[in-house]
């Protein structure tokens, strides 16, 4: 696969992958955080362990769809995933600088409130 060979649309696709995890993370975090539920309770929810919640918010994982589909069903929420085109400030934009929950909520990459 072409980005996994060191190139720059590798390290560039690796930022974005990271920006896009940030942004799902945080989104679920505020989610859990709204319903005033502990990691504890949404893990047995889940099913998993309280240390795989961590491990799914923490916004290190390389997340799968499944996972974010299984946590927005413990939350009883929707999942949207869309793809869009982005400003250049947020083409260029590294992930390290972007803040979780800072991004525009009308372009939904984690569960939305459907």
């Amino acid at each position: 696969m072409a980005w996994r060979h060191g190139t720059d649309r590798s390290r560039s696709a690796d930022l974005a992958g990271a920006r896009v995890a940030r942004h799902a993370t945080a989104s679920l975090a505020g989610l859990v955080a709204e319903r005033g539920m502990s990691r504890k309770e949404l893990a047995d929810r889940m099913g998993v362990s309280p240390g795989r919640v961590s491990q799914i918010l923490s916004g290190d994982e390389n997340l799968t769809l499944r996972s974010l589909a299984a946590v927005a069903e413990a939350l009883e929420v929707g999942v949207e995933v869309c793809f869009f085109e982005q400003t250049a400030a947020e083409h260029r934009e590294p992930a390290e600088t972007v803040r979780p929950g800072a991004s525009d909520q009308s372009r939904p990459l984690a569960p939305s409130h459907r």
